[in-house]
């Protein structure tokens, strides 16, 4: 199998990730609940991956680092603990279901919202940020990339908008975090989401958000901590006021050895090599008779995905004929982004998504043109 679905979790992962969550499932105990031997050994490998990401996202406290099981969690926690009735928060027609979903919710309560709209090309209409702010405007909610089509978003720009009206920035940075250089405090992200699943190369069931200073965060699930078991309420101290029940203490170990195999094999390279392989893919198949990709590839600032239609077959129809006929992954239909659909208009047809994470090879890119030209001779 070629697997070409990295923007939905990256296969294979690095050997050592699966290693160490072998070992975490056999030496940890539950971090925060006990001081012998093996409920320490969690809590200090928890604590240590805690000050990494800080330090690797330019959060500025480990304690505010706090961990989830994905990045649709660390939304729901961020949106649903920062916004109510009567806000105003403005987001995009790029988002994903586990942005938007949270913001409808809360427009039923009260909250309102607007959306920068994309054009048919995909293109966001920065312009209406300035038209959109109110006097109960509380922030920004967008993420860093497009699932649907790997294009990047004008991060310096929002960011600029939100300074300048004293808001918060919401960043999901589910199909950046690891492979995109991110710095909290020098992008002027406020709650930074991402997932440890993608381009993290870390286990499923992991992820997590990144609170700035000053900002404070409602709990979405209040329970067990280990600590101030007397409390009525949550604890206000982070990251406990965040982490209800026991963490997820053996994935957070394969998720700390992922960060030391990004770390070791240098970020930049990591991402050029995988940005060079959709690169060769967009190259080999733009030109095809009936293939239509979507999404700005005029730059190389963009995750590494295309997105492409052959002819009027759909979506579903492609992936299985590439799965079946050429054994090659990849993702068809909605991509659980349905805003940015209706303005591609691929609703009814949806869309194939190929996606390349740096473990993937020229050799199986090669193969995936290949595939599109015989399947677009055929048609």
């Amino acid at each position: 199998m070629i697997y070409l679905d990295n923007a939905a979790t990256t296969r294979p992962k690095p050997p050592a990730v699966g290693q160490a969550v072998a070992a975490a499932m056999n030496e940890w105990g539950n971090s925060g609940r006990g001081a012998h031997e093996d409920a320490l050994a969690a809590a200090r490998g928890i604590y240590s991956l805690r000050r990494r990401l800080a330090e690797f996202f330019g959060c500025g406290a480990a304690e505010r680092v706090v961990f989830t099981q994905n990045s649709t969690q660390a939304l729901n926690i961020a949106i649903s603990g920062l916004f109510g009735p009567g806000d105003h928060v403005i987001s995009t027609d790029w988002e994903h279901n586990s942005v938007l979903r949270p913001l409808y919710r809360l427009r039923e309560a009260g909250t309102e919202l607007d959306f920068l709209s994309a054009d048919g090309a995909g293109r966001l209409d920065y312009a209406a940020l300035e038209r959109f702010v109110r006097p109960n405007t509380r922030a920004v909610v967008c993420n860093h990339a497009s699932n649907l089509t790997g294009d990047v978003i004008d991060l310096s720009r929002v960011s600029a908008f939100t300074r300048a009206h004293g808001l918060l920035l919401v960043v999901d940075a589910s199909q950046t975090a690891g492979m995109f250089p991110i710095h909290m405090k020098e992008m002027g992200i406020d709650v930074l989401c991402f997932t440890g699943h993608k381009g993290m190369l870390g286990p499923q069931g992991t992820g997590g958000l990144c609170v700035g200073t000053g900002v404070e965060i409602r709990p979405f699930a209040v329970g067990g901590t280990g600590v101030q078991s007397f409390l009525e309420h949550q604890p206000e101290e982070y990251p406990t006021r965040l982490e209800a029940g026991t963490l997820n203490g053996h994935g957070l170990a394969g998720l700390a050895a992922a960060l030391e195999y990004i770390e070791q094999e240098g970020q930049r390279a990591l991402r050029k090599r995988e940005t060079a392989l959709a690169r060769r893919f967009y190259e080999g198949v733009k030109d095809l008779p009936g293939v239509k990709v979507y999404g700005d590839h005029s730059t190389h600032h963009r995750a590494p995905i295309v997105a492409l239609n052959l002819g009027e077959i759909d979506s579903a129809e492609l992936s299985d004929e590439l799965s079946e006929r050429f054994s090659i992954a990849t993702r068809p239909g909605a991509h659980c982004a349905p805003r940015l659909h209706r303005a591609l208009g691929t609703e009814e047809q949806g869309i194939v998504r190929f996606s390349w994470s740096p473990l993937n090879t020229k050799e199986e890119t090669d193969r995936a043109i290949e595939a599109i030209r015989i399947l677009s001779e055929e048609l």
